[in-house]
């Protein structure tokens, strides 16, 4: 399906669904770094879940909306001129709920279907080969999919997170053990292969464990193995955590772009309201309680 309005310049201005990999490699290689994880989205074991939604204004493709398939919220990520991805979200992509990453130029496009809940804005930072800067090692180890239980069991002390060993697999994993204990470990979100180009994530130490740098530690040991087969490595910090900024500064990440990462509720939506109600009662209790 596609559908076609008048841009601000009077060009006709086409909102489609697209598969043609090439064409939509080409637009995201424009900021590989910022769409890191739309790049990854391209490689074979994952396409299938992905639908891209492109808008052309002649022969060009000026902006692109990729929704993630899985469950809800989706992960939707937005980027490209705002007129562009208007129609997009108008017309072809349309989730219910989205985990949307936008840069803040985008969010009037954004908000003019999605309702977006409040955050701080996210930093964007990467390294590569030539400014990679190693950390002092006290004791990283690789982990495999037989840590999974460990793992999992490590993550539920900061998020509710399942990883299967699957994910393990297909991933690089490393973690510091104290008296045969996991108390550390980092990863990653995503690797594209294909495009030379990786996520590191699921970085966490347990709290009695924290300022011994062993956050730092299995971060530089996930990215230094990530960079014998990727040109760039990037990951994700909140902006209001200077000590995370300042941790991977140290490991020569630098700060790329800032943007949004919030979750969305789409204007008219019966589901998305209710969630956001039941979500809303939920945090009220928390706080009675």
């Amino acid at each position: 399906m596609a559908t076609a309005t008048l841009d601000r310049a009077g060009t006709r201005l086409v909102a489609e669904v697209t598969s043609d990999r090439a064409l939509i490699k080409s637009f995201l290689d424009r900021d590989r770094l910022y769409a890191a994880y739309a790049l990854a989205d391209l490689e074979d074991r994952e396409v299938a879940r992905a639908k891209w939604g492109i808008a052309r204004s002649g022969d060009e493709v000026v902006s692109l909306v990729l929704e993630y398939g899985g469950p809800s919220p989706q992960p939707l990520f937005v980027a490209g001129r705002d007129d562009g991805v208007a129609a997009i979200l108008r017309d072809v992509i349309k989730p219910p709920i989205a985990y949307l990453a936008c840069l803040p130029d985008s969010l009037r496009a954004v908000e003019t279907r999605y309702r977006i809940e409040p955050g701080p804005q996210m930093v964007r930072m990467w390294v590569d080969r030539q400014t990679f800067r190693p950390a002092e090692d006290p004791g990283v180890e690789p982990l495999s999919p037989a840590d999974a239980g460990e793992l999992n069991r490590l993550y539920r002390l900061g998020f509710g997170s399942w990883l299967a060993p699957q994910a393990i697999a297909e991933g690089v994993y490393f973690g510091i053990r104290v008296n045969g204990r996991l108390v550390a470990a980092a990863g990653t979100h995503v690797i594209g292969r294909n495009a030379g180009i990786a996520v590191v994530g699921n970085v966490l130490t347990q709290p009695e464990f924290r300022g011994r740098g062993y956050a730092q530690a299995t971060t530089a040991a996930v990215t230094s193995n990530l960079l014998q087969f990727c040109d760039h490595v990037v990951l994700n910090v909140r902006s209001d955590n200077p000590p995370a900024l300042n941790a991977y500064r140290r490991l020569g990440y630098a700060e790329h772009v800032r943007f949004e990462e919030r979750l969305g509720h789409r204007i008219g939506s019966l589901w998305a309201d209710l969630a956001s109600a039941l979500r809303r009662l939920a945090r009220s209790r928390e706080h009675d309680s």
